[in-house]
């Protein structure tokens, strides 16, 4: 499921396989087309919050890109499942359903995507894997919100600018997180060739504090059985210990 693009012996360069073409022509999605990938969570409670915001989100951008075309990564949970299947039936632009359980298949789409807008959690490991670039998105109940915005004590949330101590990947989170401004921040991310740039160069520094060689034997040049996810929770696990 990954491949290797180390330059030599010391630096390592890994990421998702994914298949561009096959996703876009299995799908039917022009070459002119922007596709968004949107990963609203796992859990029913943060989908059915982060969905709707989403959703005025992709509304939002159809003036700027008319061909715009959503790739939803559905997490494998029935309650989830119903609740995207059904809600996304009246939605204004193009959608895709990607089926979370399927990892060829969401890599294919993360290949086959311009940028990404995720809820905040492992997700935003799997995308710097991908070197999709991304705007990280976050609400919560009221009370969870005010927690964490006084006793928290890291300047970020999403996993890969805490690791780097440095806001490369674009936050909206609480009362910032809203259809407007993750409209602009996604539509600056799609024009703007520097502001994907400076991500993958982020997303290559996130990758390079990967404890990828201790999950292989040898020098293989490929992870067999890790999922993108698995990698990113011993990313953390292993950050932690060190």
């Amino acid at each position: 499921m990954f491949e290797f693009e180390g330059r030599d012996s010391t630096e390592y360069g890994w990421k998702v396989k994914g298949n561009a073409e096959k996703f876009r022509s299995d799908h039917g999605i022009s070459t002119g087309s922007k596709v968004i990938s949107l990963l609203p969570g796992s859990r029913l409670q943060e989908v059915t919050r982060m969905l709707p915001i989403f959703s005025d989100t992709m509304n939002q951008l159809q003036d700027s890109f008319p061909e715009l075309v959503t790739a939803i990564l559905v997490a494998p949970n029935s309650h989830v499942e119903n609740f995207i299947s059904e809600t996304t039936r009246d939605w204004l632009t193009s959608v895709v359903l990607v089926p979370g359980g399927s990892p060829q298949m969401k890599y294919d789409s993360f290949s086959g995507s311009n940028v990404a807008l995720c809820t905040s959690g492992t997700v935003a490991m799997e995308l710097q894997l991908a070197r999709l670039p991304c705007v990280v998105a976050y609400r919560a109940h009221l009370l969870t919100e005010l927690f964490i915005r006084y006793k928290a004590k890291v300047s970020y949330i999403s996993l890969p600018n805490i690791l780097l101590d440095s806001a490369i990947i674009p936050e909206a989170l609480f009362n910032d997180c809203t259809p407007s401004r993750l409209a602009t921040l996604l539509r600056n991310l799609v024009l703007d060739e520097s502001l994907r740039q400076k991500q993958m160069i982020g997303a290559d520094k996130v990758i390079g504090l990967l404890k990828l060689p201790e999950l292989i034997n040898g020098s293989s040049t490929q992870l067999i059985g890790y999922t993108a996810s698995m990698v990113a929770a011993s990313t953390i696990l292993f950050s932690r210990r060190t």
